[in-house]
């Protein structure tokens, strides 16, 4: 894992910084009316750099706006110009013209990912692209700027990297340190989530997923239950016990437990579940998936890698409320001992299951750590979140993710929350009339919809889910689509992406 650099926030203007690798000045985009005083972008003007930006530049030997005008730049959010030194001797090695749009969190998330990108490996950065912007604005830089520089090797000789620092350069850093802190922190959290998600499954198995979790439990002041076969067994968990009969490697169910301190705590209290699928590998079982659908499932663990990174970071963001994570942990394997179609399985609290495709393995673990948290954890509200179906990606596309609700005010939020955060949800139908597609003549219910020419997978799933919650607010992330990628992009780099993360911790901050 390569170290996440420290921000730096400081009054010392460009010209009094030392020992520059490299200086981005920001360009806003044409048209934009500014933030703030200082900018020297009027409105209807094109791209443009402030005036005092402009000086340093041209301290530099750089004349900002030919360059601008030579590249057809137009200050678009997260566009460069790198100018190498253009002498021998200068102090700075790379002077950067860094887009920043409007100057949105949206904007300046895409400017602190390209910086992020051409700053790689140098190791002092400086900027005064944060100088008059609001505090959302310069947490989405941070956490984009460390969301590009994420990188995840096995290589036997890891990625060179270098101790770096970079310094926002502003008027007043007091506004501005809270939004650092917190930048940092979800940054680390979706890092972290990142990590969890690229490890091989060779590694990672459902007891490796435990211990990471216990680790991160010591780290950040959690309690921990972690529940084996043995356990699971005894307590009637049958969808984490079929799903996983199949493979060597057993299932778990982790259970993360967070009380606010004190200070942060609201008088009463809500509790929170949030609950994670934790497929470490899915072959899809007897039900075999085709080679190339295969490939990627190390990472079918994300939606429980996004709640263990979630929980690592509640105490350090003061969230108020309290928080309970549950990650159903299993291998899905083919194999003498597999479950098979067919079979009827009894889900935690005793309802019969009619299994009809082994491959749909998620929202059997996810049933059965539900019922768990609606019947023993007396939850205020319940959200899970799951690379469930690709029926999901089909519908949304590899940039959002599905939500459905029950309760109207938690769906909002978390739009909200996804919205703010760039983990983009958008809001589902609960079609009662799909219903009927779920019904089982030997079970109480099939997991899988009987008529596969009405379509409407993620929906079904979400419907089948839905059983398991018994009446309380409940939402379900389906996050197949941006759960991976397969390049990178803004912030958002090759394989595990940690989505949800951020969008659950903005959505749990707004609680308390």
């Amino acid at each position: 894992m390569v170290d996440l650099p420290s921000f730096n926030l400081t009054t010392t203007p460009l010209t009094g910084l030392t020992g520059l690798d490299v200086v981005a000045l920001p360009v806003r985009g044409g048209g934009s009316a500014g933030n703030g005083a200082g900018n020297g972008a009027a409105e209807g003007s094109g791209p443009r750099v402030g005036d005092a930006d402009a000086e340093v530049a041209r301290g530099l030997g750089i004349d900002p706006e030919a360059v601008l005008e030579l590249q057809k730049a137009k200050g678009a959010p997260g566009e460069t110009v790198v100018i190498p030194a253009v002498r021998r001797d200068a102090a700075v090695k790379s002077v950067i013209l860094l887009g920043i749009g409007d100057g949105s969190p949206q904007a300046l998330r895409k400017a602190g990912a390209a910086l992020a990108r051409q700053s790689r490996d140098r190791a002092r950065v400086a900027t005064t692209a944060l100088a008059d912007l609001e505090a959302d604005a310069v947490r989405a830089f941070v956490e984009g700027y460390l969301l590009a520089g994420y990188r995840f090797s096995r290589k036997s000789e890891p990625p060179e990297s270098v101790d770096q620092t970079v310094d926002l350069v502003v008027a007043d850093p007091g506004p501005y340190q809270e939004a650092v802190d917190r930048g940092v922190v979800t940054g680390r959290a979706v890092r972290l989530a990142r990590d969890l998600a690229n490890t091989p499954a060779n590694e990672k198995s459902p007891a490796w997923l435990a211990e990471q979790a216990e680790l991160v439990a010591e780290r950040a002041g959690l309690a921990v239950r972690v529940w084996d076969e043995r356990e699971l067994a005894a307590k009637g968990f049958g969808g984490l016990i079929a799903v996983g009969m199949g493979s060597a490697r057993p299932p778990r169910l982790i259970e993360l437990a967070y009380q606010p301190d004190r200070a942060t705590r609201k008088r009463k209290t809500p509790h929170v579940v949030l609950v994670g699928k934790g497929i470490t590998f899915d072959t899809g079982g007897l039900s075999l998936k085709p080679r190339e659908a295969m490939v990627p499932m190390k990472t079918d663990m994300s939606g429980g890698g996004a709640v263990i990174a979630v929980m690592s970071a509640l105490r350090d963001l003061g969230v108020g409320v309290r928080v309970t994570g549950l990650v159903a942990a299993a291998e899905n394997m083919p194999s003498g001992s597999a479950q098979r179609p067919g079979d009827v399985i009894t889900q935690y609290g005793g309802k019969t299951v009619e299994i009809m495709n082994t491959d749909a393995e998620g929202r059997l673990v996810l049933a059965d750590a539900l019922a768990y948290a609606d019947r023993e954890l007396a939850p205020d509200v319940i959200v899970d979140l799951a690379t469930l179906t690709g029926a999901a990606t089909l519908g949304l596309g590899r940039q959002y993710a599905a939500l459905y609700a029950t309760d109207e005010a938690l769906a909002e939020a978390l739009l909200t929350a996804g919205q703010a955060s760039g983990d983009r949800l958008w809001r589902m139908p609960l079609v009662e009339d799909y219903r009927s597609t779920l019904d089982s003549d030997v079970a109480d219910i099939c997991h899988v919809n009987r008529d596969p020419r009405m379509g409407g997978g993620s929906i079904t799933a979400a419907l089948f889910l839905r059983e398991f919650v018994g009446e309380r607010p409940w939402a379900h992330l389906d996050i197949a689509g941006p759960a991976r990628a397969d390049a990178d992009a803004d912030e958002i780099t090759r394989g595990g992406t940690g989505f949800g993360t951020r969008a659950l911790l903005r959505w749990l901050e707004g609680l308390g």
